[in-house]
């Protein structure tokens, strides 16, 4: 899906992007990279800023659990995330970060499916 023309991007200080606010109502929403809502709706302008800013990109490195159309889950850690769709691999035992491991892809739709969820 590509990102609706209202939601405008938002970025860091040192210009590394870390999501967009969205109109919602009379305030606004902040959207994190994986194309979710974080945070309360109908924040203002400076309080959506501030969750996206705190949210930063740290959670684009951790350990997902993603549900399969036959119900398994697998562990999986973010490869790629783009508003054209988002590239996991699977990673039991740590292996996405094996030098030369032969990883299994799996390419997600833009926003993040619920089938995908962070392990906490």
């Amino acid at each position: 899906m590509p990102v609706p023309a209202d939601w405008y991007p938002h970025r860091r200080p040192d210009g590394e992007g870390v999501g967009w606010i969205v109109p919602d109502g009379e305030g606004f929403q902040a959207v994190d990279l994986l194309g979710r809502t974080i945070g309360p709706t109908s924040v203002d302008w400076l309080a959506a800023e501030v969750l996206l800013e705190e949210r930063g990109i740290g959670y684009l490195a951790d350990r997902y659990t993603l549900r399969l159309p036959d119900g398994t889950e697998r562990s999986v850690r973010i490869a790629e995330v783009s508003s054209e769709g988002i590239s996991v691999v699977a990673d039991e035992f740590g292996i996405a970060s094996a030098v030369g491991a032969v990883h299994e892809h799996f390419r997600l739709p833009f926003p993040a499916p619920e089938e995908l969820q962070i392990i906490t």
